[in-house]
């Protein structure tokens, strides 16, 4: 089984004040493993879209969140590690209440990390998103060397 490398309280922090936008969304860590993370992002009127459904945008910042949780799970604080790639396929609408991402690394190199979100409503099995993500992770040797 892997270490953690990292605790819910520090990625939650580093969330919330290292990326000020997660920070006002409000999201709170509700299971951080190694490799597999759960981000709740609390029901806000403010996320609504017209026909009263959580709009895409917010479950796209929650997916992106949760995968960035994942892969500090599995490497630790590195700030840098940025997203490369985001694809999201929503599959119903949610109407307004909490959701529920949960994240999984299914491969983790030294420089590229690719995971997957299952974004659900609160007491509901069926997911209303499914997100594929690629992060990039920075060389951790010194740049070196003079011009």
């Amino acid at each position: 089984m892997a270490r953690l490398k990292m605790t819910a309280e520090e990625f939650e922090v580093l969330a919330a004040e290292g990326v000020p936008y997660v920070g006002q969304l409000g999201c709170r860590v509700e299971s951080f493993e190694a490799g597999r993370v759960v981000v709740r992002l609390p029901y806000r009127e403010f996320l609504l879209r017209p026909g009263g459904t959580i709009c895409g945008p917010a479950m796209m910042a929650l997916a992106d969140i949760v995968l960035y949780g994942a892969v500090l799970s599995m490497i630790g604080r590195v700030e840098l590690a940025v997203t490369t790639d985001l694809t999201i396929h929503f599959l119903r609408k949610p109407g307004p209440g909490d959701l529920l991402a949960e994240g999984r690394l299914l491969k983790l190199g030294t420089r590229l990390a690719v995971g997957d979100v299952l974004i659900r409503s609160e007491g509901r099995d069926a997911p209303v998103a499914h997100a594929t993500g690629t992060y990039a992770i920075p060389d951790p040797r010194p740049q070196g060397g003079a011009a």
